[in-house]
């Protein structure tokens, strides 16, 4: 164990935390895009409580960690004094928008290639070919200029980062360390009230179970990266589950094998794939699934390829911002969530209402 690279550890870890991610998310039907068409089309909130109790959960974890001097979050991506705000609205939408035409976001689209969907396969490799191309490639010169044009240096405001904890203390004239806790609970709280207030919701194993542990799940991959991952010589990156990027890093390390380093990110979403094979084939719901037409194969490459654009763009996906961010505390991640949402509620519209125009005047008129 002390004669393996840190970098083998650390992936190691990340994909039997995959493994368990990917078997909950089969097993529970986890999904984000799920819960809100439920909410659209049925008035169904179960799913969407299972979303909010995983934020509640991975809060709590990743504060407890910081608190205890375990993880240093103000290292992650999600915590700069840069606050990216229209990457987050625009990218978030488009985020929203795009898992809606590609049939689910990143995290259940790496599900159902486990659970036998070829869709989703196409759907992963667009979504991370995309991605790449907004990291380092072609659409990284336009991420830049809208970095450049509409980021905030909070510096200037005497703020060393987003995070909303950060925010309050300077509001309220106190020391960070002293609001944490009140903030966090004001936070988890309030979820947490939301989600089990609802007697259907708190007689719903599968939505329990679901919420809680790939909630908890996210603090342990802080702890895998920031913890086990720690070495003097050879830091690795903190990070915990996202989707987006790790789906276009882990196209090239597929393709560059002999010359590239896997990471967290890459272990977890071969963890995702795997861990939803061994479930859907143990419960016996594993099944070949393909595109019905070329009109389907056109909308899952469409949302594909805006979701790996404006994943890249908002910093992360229904769980790398959604839950992840969250758990950090950071402004960026909120806007970025509620921007998520609405692209995703415009695009479930679109597909009831086949015109964007109409979609738009249901989401206005709340039809």
């Amino acid at each position: 164990m002390e004669d393996m690279p840190i970098s083998t550890i650390v992936a190691s870890a990340g994909f039997i935390a995959g493994l368990i991610f990917g078997a909950t998310a089969q097993k529970t039907n986890f999904c984000t895009m799920g819960a809100l068409s439920d909410i659209v089309f049925m008035e169904d909130f179960n799913r969407f409580r299972a979303w909010l109790l995983a934020m509640a959960m991975a809060i709590i974890g990743t504060q407890t960690l910081h608190s205890l001097e375990l993880v240093d979050t103000y290292k992650s991506i999600y915590l700069t004094s840069n606050l990216g705000w229209l990457g987050a609205i625009i990218g978030g939408a488009l985020f929203g928008f795009g898992m809606t035409m590609a049939g689910g976001c990143a995290n259940k689209n790496l599900v159902r290639i486990g659970g036998g969907n070829l869709k989703s396969i196409i759907v992963i490799i667009v979504m991370g070919i995309f991605a790449y191309m907004t990291l380092r490639g072609l659409l990284g010169l336009l991420r830049l200029e809208i970095e450049e044009f509409s980021n905030v240096d909070l510096k200037e405001s005497g703020l060393d980062s987003q995070g909303m904890v950060d925010m309050a203390a300077a509001l309220v004239g106190s020391e960070v360390d002293s609001v944490r806790a009140v903030v966090v609970a004001v936070f988890a709280g309030l979820l947490l009230i939301y989600c089990f207030k609802d007697a259907e919701f708190r007689s719903s194993p599968a939505n329990l179970l679901g919420g809680l542990i790939i909630g908890l799940l996210v603090p342990v991959g802080w702890w895998i990266t920031g913890v086990l991952g720690f070495d003097d010589f050879e830091p690795v990156p903190l990070a915990s589950f996202t989707f987006v990027a790790p789906a276009g890093e882990s196209v090239q390390y597929l393709m560059t094998f002999t010359g590239a380093t896997i990471n967290f990110g890459i272990a977890a979403v071969g963890g995702i794939i795997a861990g939803s094979f061994l479930m859907s084939v143990s419960t016996k719901s594993f099944h070949i699934e393909a595109f019905n037409d070329t009109d389907d194969m056109i909308r899952h490459l469409f949302g594909a390829s805006i979701m790996g654009f404006g994943g890249v763009l908002s910093l992360g996906c229904t769980v790398g911002q959604g839950i992840t961010g969250l758990s950090t505390l950071a402004l960026g991640s909120l806007i970025a969530v509620l921007s998520i949402m609405a692209g995703g509620v415009l695009g479930l519209k679109y597909l009831e209402e086949g015109s964007f125009g109409g979609a738009l005047r249901a989401v206005l008129s709340r039809q």
